[in-house]
């Protein structure tokens, strides 16, 4: 295949996609840091395309985050809260930060029994996805638990306004209606969807 330019244009295979030939990959030739905090590292890299033009980029470093998906029959354990950023009330799966040298499975059933007072049962893997791939590295860990029990404690009034068992049935609509923004719970949502209708 050739582009606009006439210069040959090689698609790898996914087998071979370690294989992208350097006429496609863009040459990094530093990064400076900005700024330096416990959730976030802000660097502008120095970037050269290609095709020789250079430009500056900034780049994002996040910890890795855990969220997990507990489902209990057809019901899936979501929480409500305010969030500032987007100045809305959005519906959301449990989640955070994955603290240093924790492990991200600890990680994810702490932070569903601190924002919503429910222990999840049988958590394992459900995947990963990153976000922002041409900004930001933010590796988002899935997992999924199959039922949860109530430990009778309150959720986190900082995190949490709200917790509620929402049928699955109704997912699709409250993504639909804006009331379930976050990629990470749409991403996750949709997969369990996708499997238990397969």
């Amino acid at each position: 295949m050739e582009c606009a330019r006439g210069v040959p244009v090689a698609f790898p295979s996914v087998a071979n996609e370690t294989n992208v030939p350097a006429l496609t990959t863009w040459t990094i030739h530093g990064e400076r840091l900005v700024d330096d905090s416990r959730r976030l590292k802000l660097s502008i890299a120095s970037v050269e395309l290609p095709d020789g033009v250079t430009f500056e980029q900034y780049v994002l470093r996040m910890p890795k985050a855990a969220m997990t998906v507990v489902v209990d029959n057809d019901r899936v354990l979501m929480i409500w809260r305010h969030r500032f950023i987007l100045d809305q009330w959005v519906w959301e799966l449990p989640g955070g930060y994955v603290d240093p040298n924790e492990d991200p499975l600890l990680t994810a059933a702490r932070e569903v029994e601190e924002e919503t007072g429910w222990r999840p049962l049988a958590v394992k893997p459900f995947g990963s996805f990153q976000p922002i791939t041409g900004t930001a590295d933010f590796e988002n860990l899935l997992f999924l638990a199959e039922g949860a029990e109530d430990t009778g404690k309150p959720a986190d009034i900082n995190e949490t306004a709200r917790v509620e068992w929402i049928p699955l049935v109704e997912i699709p609509e409250r993504i639909e209606r804006g009331e379930i923004p976050g990629a990470a719970a749409q991403i996750a949502l949709f997969k369990l969807l996708t499997q238990r209708r397969s």
